[in-house]
């Protein structure tokens, strides 16, 4: 059998391009025992995927020049070799950018969509809804009364990371990129206030208006002037939940801002940066948590599918341009 996939074909500088990318075909080699084959379904695209692309040392090991692309990947049993799977079973796992896969059966959760879309469990009910529940939960402690300021927060973690504060009866703003976003985040999911700040010149200003307590928690998963906005509003003994910095991901330099210290101190501001491996060992108490949320519909979801294999690269290059509502992905099939 045939197999087509999607490997890097070169680091990029600075923003990405198709041309980093490149389509193959191979020969899938026969199963051997524990091992299962997998037909892909729906494969997610993840912001961390740009620090994968170079070649510096991170918390992910980065790809290999003329080696698949990898990551997160809905997929159904075609064939198994193993125990723990059957033909037609859906499975999740870190998973190469193929149409077809062999691998080992070991890293693969079986996943029930009974329970929700399947594409779900590349969102809320996989990495970007434990990243949102550790994150908040066990960095920002969220009370009730308090205010919470979630960035990007149309996007995959940010629409459960601000789920998550309300549950706790916190009043959550949204910062997002466009009008439609924005009404979304309101009327779909509950939150407070929301801002544009692709249309708002002064963040700052902008935050001081609607988060006029002041600022408790600030979710960060863009970094970069919106966050200097955010950190200007914070209370005495804040927290600064530090996900993602996707305004930084395609620089070429970076800048040391250790004019924000000053501030972390005289107000006494804790800010801490994660990744969702910290917590591999809690990953079932999240995924419990969030299931269980999911099912009671107290939380919601979003999901953009883009359909078809071929759109793999320019879906990807879409999550710099904020294409997404909720979590991206692509249906293979």
């Amino acid at each position: 059998m045939r197999t087509r996939q999607i490997v890097l074909a070169s680091r990029p500088l600075g923003m990405p391009t198709a041309d980093n990318l490149r389509f193959e075909e191979k020969v899938i080699e026969d199963l051997k025992d524990g091992e299962v084959l997998l037909k892909s379904w729906f494969i997610s695209v993840d912001p961390y995927m740009r620090g994968r692309m170079n070649e510096s040392k991170s918390y992910a090991k980065p790809y290999q020049v003329d080696e698949p692309f990898r990551g997160s990947i809905v997929a159904r049993v075609v064939e198994s070799k193993s125990k723990l799977f059957s033909a037609d079973d859906l499975v999740v796992g870190d998973l190469p950018w193929m149409t077809y896969i062999t691998t080992s059966a070991e890293n693969l959760r079986k996943i029930d969509p009974v329970i929700a879309h399947p594409g779900y469990y590349l969102g809320i009910l996989g990495m970007p809804g434990l990243t949102a529940f550790f994150g908040m939960k066990d960095i920002g402690k969220p009370r009730a009364g308090e205010t919470v300021v979630v960035s990007g927060a149309a996007g995959a973690v940010g629409l459960v990371a601000g789920q998550i504060a309300l549950l706790n009866g916190c009043k959550v703003t949204g910062i997002t990129g466009s009008d439609e976003k924005c009404k979304m985040l309101k009327s779909e999911f509950g939150f407070n206030e929301v801002i544009n700040y692709k249309t708002e010149k002064n963040i700052r200003k902008a935050l001081r208006a609607v988060c006029t307590d002041g600022v408790d928690i600030y979710f960060d998963n863009v970094g970069g002037d919106i966050t200097m906005g955010a950190i200007d509003n914070l209370n005495f003994h804040s927290r600064i939940i530090v996900c993602g910095q996707i305004s930084q991901y395609n620089n070429t330099r970076f800048s040391m801002v250790p004019d924000i210290l000053p501030r972390v101190l005289t107000r006494s501001i804790l800010i801490k940066g994660f990744i969702v491996r910290n917590y591999g060992d809690r990953y079932d108490e999240g995924y419990a948590w969030l299931t269980e949320k999911v099912k009671s519909s107290e939380l919601k979801y979003k999901q953009t599918i883009v359909k078809g294999f071929d759109k793999l690269p320019e879906t990807f290059l879409g999550l710099f341009s904020g294409i997404n509502q909720g979590k991206l992905m692509v249906e293979a099939e």
